[in-house]
């Protein structure tokens, strides 16, 4: 009896089996609407077992890990095409995403270059790009929200302190108090005092300070002692700004008598009087130039010199009849005026005015771009990188994202004294101009003289 009904059941087996064949033929070649008809019929008739039985297969066959499943390299390529925010979202899913997407150091590197961060493509620890992206979006939120930054004061001069340099952590302040200090802006501490002339313009270095002043002299003094080791006499007007440079034994100084002179560092000596300027020459730069053109080499030291209208661009040597290579400006009709802030890296040459902000190839002197912000006119700028630039105005400091032109952050300025020449606030660290990177976002970021004589600090505020 028992063998009966097993051979009865095989028989119906192979029913089953030739009728199924014979139904799928049909059902593929069904078009896809059909096709949803016949599914949605069938399940229609299906009991619990049934309904059961379908929702445990398709769980298997739609829900699958393909992050599990895919060799790595299709894993990133994969990855690739998420935005940062939905990666940070997957990596919750599982340890096992978490760790693939962690692993995928270029999306990681590329998600903090569209931050404005600088990449070291030595470092190929995938963990460590992910971290960094981490501490970016913070950094970067700090910025949007203008939380970024905290304020300090200096105070110890009894005067109008009129010039500012800063260098490496520490800022020279030159007061009409007759004297120049040399401040930690880290602990607020004053490193140096000495008693000067009326300061104008000032550059120091860990021996010696060099002052320009409004009794239309440039002097050098030590530090240590705080002698004055070199007099610089020949100007006829107050002298706005100096730059110097040890190795070429070179000094240069603007004045307000509309010349440059170059002297020598050492021996106090002019070498050279660079005449042209017809207004007051508000800044002097000496640079090494990292291009080639018709007119220089890279390495080359370039003296640039600005007035209100014009930037001149000189030869530096020992020539006594010095001529001028080329002169920039916005305007020809001198209807548009340039502010006193110039920037000079050896490629480019900035500077704002009225208009908007000019940046100049040097290699060709050609204008590479005039950057404009309608919604705030007259921005001063403070410092330009190759990300972004540190901007001002009677209210406000700016950061600027130069790859979009647009205005990312800003920071409440107080009542600050303010100064046609420009030489009385100055940027900080300017290293993050070119890339934040994790550890250039520490220091002094802005500071500026105060109508009480004290000096008004911006920093950045450390990571939480």
């Amino acid at each position: 009896m028992e063998t009966g009904k097993f051979f009865h059941n095989l028989m119906e087996r192979k029913d089953f089996e030739t009728w199924l064949d014979n139904i799928s033929v049909t059902f593929l070649s069904l078009t896809d609407l059909q096709k949803n008809e016949t599914l949605d019929h069938l399940i229609s008739l299906s009991g619990a077992v049934q309904l059961r039985h379908l929702s445990n297969n398709l769980e298997t066959l739609l829900k699958r890990d393909f992050l599990r499943l895919l060799p790595l390299e299709l894993s990133f390529y994969l990855l690739k095409w998420l935005d940062p925010q939905t990666l940070l979202t997957c990596c919750l899913v599982s340890k096992q995403w978490n760790k693939v997407i962690s692993a995928c150091t270029e999306v990681w590197q590329t998600a903090c270059k569209n931050l404005g961060w600088q990449i070291d493509d030595s470092v190929q620890d995938a963990l460590h790009w992910k971290k960094v992206y981490l501490k970016a979006i913070l950094r970067m939120k700090q910025l949007e929200d203008h939380e970024a930054f905290e304020t300090s004061s200096l105070i110890g001069h009894s005067a109008r302190v009129y010039a500012l340099y800063y260098k490496d952590g520490l800022l020279c302040t030159g007061s009409d108090d007759l004297s120049a200090k040399l401040w930690d802006v880290s602990t607020g501490q004053c490193v140096y005092g000495i008693q000067t002339h009326t300061c104008a313009a000032v550059k120091f270095d860990e021996q010696k300070l060099v002052t320009g002043s409004f009794d239309n002299t440039v002097a050098c003094w030590e530090w240590s002692s705080g002698a004055r080791t070199q007099h610089f006499r020949g100007h006829t007007g107050a002298v706005f700004s100096v730059d110097y440079n040890d190795e070429l034994d070179i000094l240069v100084s603007g004045s307000a008598d509309f010349t440059v002179k170059v002297w020598a560092l050492s021996a106090g000596t002019c070498l050279n009087t660079l005449t042209g300027h017809t207004e007051w020459v508000t800044k002097v730069v000496l640079q090494k130039c990292k291009v080639k053109s018709l007119l220089h080499s890279p390495g080359d030291y370039i003296l640039l010199s600005a007035d209100k209208y014009e930037i001149k661009i000189w030869p530096i040597g020992r020539e006594i009849n010095c001529k001028c290579l080329k002169t920039l400006s916005v305007s020809e009709d001198r209807s548009i005026c340039l502010q006193p802030r110039l920037h000079f890296d050896g490629k480019y040459i900035v500077c704002s005015s009225a208009l908007g902000l000019y940046q100049w190839d040097f290699a060709s002197y050609d204008i590479l771009r005039v950057i404009k912000t309608p919604e705030i006119a007259n921005l001063a700028l403070l410092g330009f990188g190759d990300i972004f630039a540190l901007l001002f105005d009677n209210r406000y400091l700016y950061i600027m994202d130069l790859r979009t032109e647009s205005l990312i952050s800003r920071w409440p300025l107080p009542e600050y004294r303010k100064s046609k020449r420009g030489s009385s606030f100055l940027a900080g660290e300017v290293s993050w101009l070119n890339g934040l990177d994790g550890h250039n976002d520490t220091g002094l970021v802005f500071a500026t003289s105060m109508p009480d004589h004290s000096i008004h600090l911006v920093l950045w505020k450390e990571h939480g």
